[in-house]
Order: structure tokens, then sequence, then C-alpha cells
């Protein structure tokens, strides 16, 4: 299967070389694909950086580094690169079959590529498989997961014996089986998404700035047919939060920025309607207030980087954006009238 890998880079240049040392090693041992490393107006050096280290190494023939031209959050850097992919086409100039997404904060063991694209040629059904997250020493990561719900945002604020067990179906993140398993979506960390699921869904939706891209296009490619999977032959070693320096491995839990609590909404919002993203919220909410109350009685909370004030700030930001949106189009209706009376 001819594939194209694509990078996004924000200010993490240096572990962007070390991703391209681990792919380097895949094109020595067989492999064959092709990679475009993204850089998203670092301003920090990182793009000549970049393209320093592919000069110095000897990886032009099978690297491109692209500058995005601007910050437009992660979906938007990856578009960058799929189209840049599907432009050039594979390590041969031939048209790609499948786009791999890798996080700039992760490398690959020995495999790890060869085993995704596999996977894809093998199965016919499946429009996007993940890979098996892993720490450093092996330990693995949850990276397949169920869809979000009005269930599961309780759940998972909670985190509660009887709760979890009551709600088990909507876990958003199940324990995996040691095998290849259906899922709802996989984690942008190490996806492989086949070309004519692309075609069929479209690109990343840039609309979203970071987190929840990757649920909405899984989504999308589920709804127009496909299945999702994830593919534990395939080992990435992903060095959490290091790329956006949220949720970092045995660093103290950090408030979720404004923009997570943006693309939650939208996701929710764009996806299911402004009703059900409200029972959402309100679910959420009551699940903070409750997890505080417990915290208290029990000595222990749920997630404590999450808000009330975050999850009602991104719906009042939603509800103003909607406003805007319709006022603007209200505008360029009647000034289109107006011109066309003319």
């Amino acid at each position: 299967m001819r594939v194209s890998i694509i990078i996004v880079n924000y200010r993490t240049a240096g572990l962007v070389v070390d991703c391209l040392r681990s792919l380097a090693a895949e094109l020595a041992s067989g492999d064959s694909f092709r990679v475009v490393v993204v850089d998203n107006a670092s301003g920090d050096g990182s793009l000549a950086a970049l393209q320093g280290a592919v000069a110095e190494h000897g990886w032009g023939g099978w690297c491109d580094v692209v500058d995005a031209g601007r910050n437009g959050g992660f979906a938007f850097g990856n578009n960058v690169g799929m189209r840049h992919a599907i432009e050039a086409g594979d390590a041969r100039g031939e048209p790609v079959e499948a786009l791999h997404l890798l996080n700039p904060d992760t490398y690959v063991r020995p495999g790890a590529v060869r085993a995704l694209a596999a996977f894809l040629a093998g199965r016919a059904e499946v429009g996007i498989v993940g890979s098996r997250l892993e720490n450093p020493d092996g330990t693995v990561r949850r990276g397949a997961f169920r869809y979000h719900t009005v269930a599961s945002e309780v759940e998972g604020q909670l985190r509660l014996g009887p709760v979890s067990r009551l709600l088990s179906r909507w876990v958003v993140a199940p324990a995996a089986p040691e095998g290849a398993w259906r899922v709802g979506w996989v984690t942008g960390a190490s996806m492989m998404i086949r070309r004519e699921a692309i075609d069929a869904a479209g690109l990343m939706d840039d609309g979203y700035f970071l987190y929840f891209e990757e649920t909405d296009l899984c989504l999308r490619v589920a709804r127009a047919g496909w299945e999702i999977w994830q593919e534990p032959a395939s080992r990435v070693v992903h060095l959490v939060g290091q790329s956006t320096g949220v949720n970092q491995k045995d660093a103290k839990p950090r408030p979720k920025p404004a923009y997570w609590y943006d693309s939650r909404r939208r996701y929710f919002e764009k996806n299911f309607g402004g009703v059900y993203a409200d029972a959402v919220d309100a679910a959420r909410c009551v699940a903070v207030l409750a997890s505080r109350g417990l915290g208290a009685v029990l000595g222990r909370s749920g997630d404590e980087t999450l808000s009330v004030s975050g999850v009602l700030a991104a719906r009042r930001r939603s509800v103003l954006s909607s406003r805007d949106g319709a006022r603007g189009a209200a505008g360029a209706g009647g000034a289109g009238g107006v011109g066309a009376g003319a």
C-alpha cells in the first residue's frame, strides 16, 4: 500500500527529528513511504532546524518540510500536509493510497507503519486504523475509544465504582483486548486513513484548533460507511503532552485550555445538534459539582482538570459566534439582493 506520513510541528523540532530517525530506520529495513513535515509557523527557528536536519541526514529523498504559513491548529496543519502528500504522491511519485497522521512527540517501534498498511490492505471495509500507543518503558496507553455521550460525561467525571459499573457500556476508554478490535475512534497520535475514506468524508475540520478533530474525522468516516479499528501489532511510543504541554505523564494535572472546551462544544453541536450539546454540557456540569462534593467526603474527586466555568464559557462563545454568523449571512444576503436588483 502506497503511504505518506504527515507530522505537524509547533515548536517541537527536536522531537520531530527523533521521530524521523525512527522512520529512517524503517526505510532502511525495507519499508517504502514518504513523509511530509508541516511547520505551523512555530516562530522559534523550527522550520530552519527541520530543513537543516533533513539535509544533514540525507533524508531529502523521502521527507519534505512544508511551511504552513500560519498556526491554524492541528487539523489545519494536517490538512496542509495531506494536500501536499496527495499532490506529490508516494515515494515513487504514484498516487497515495493511505495517509498516516503521526504526532511529533512519537517514535515508531519496528514494523509499526508496515502493520497499519497491511491491515488496511487486508480489510477493504476499514477506513481508519490506529496504532497501539506505549510509554517508553513499553506499558500501554489508551489509544482507542468509544464515542462521547451524556452518560460518558457523567462517568468520566465521577469515576466512581458503582457509577462506572452502571454506565460501563458508555465508558469512553474501555480496556483493550490483546488483538485488533473495532472501535469508535482512535487518537490522532498515530492513525492511518484510507485515501478513499478521505475522498468520501473529507479532510479534517480545521474549525477545531486542537482536540476532538480526530474524533470528528472518525465519526464522519464511520458515517460514510467505513469501519474504525485499532491494530496493536503497530506499536508507537507516545511521549504524552510533549507537543501540547497538556496531560504530561507524571505531571500535576493542569486545567484544560479554552480551546479544549471550544473544540468539545463544536464536536457535540456540529455532529448532534445544539440541544444534545446542551444536554452534554449540563451532564458534565452536574457531574463536576457532584465530584467536588464527593471529594470533600471521600478524600478524592474525579477529573480535576475540568471546570463548570470552562464548559459554560465555551457554550457562550458558541452562541455568540452563531449569532454573529447569522447576522453576517443576513447582511450578505441583503447586499446580494440589492446588487441583483440594480
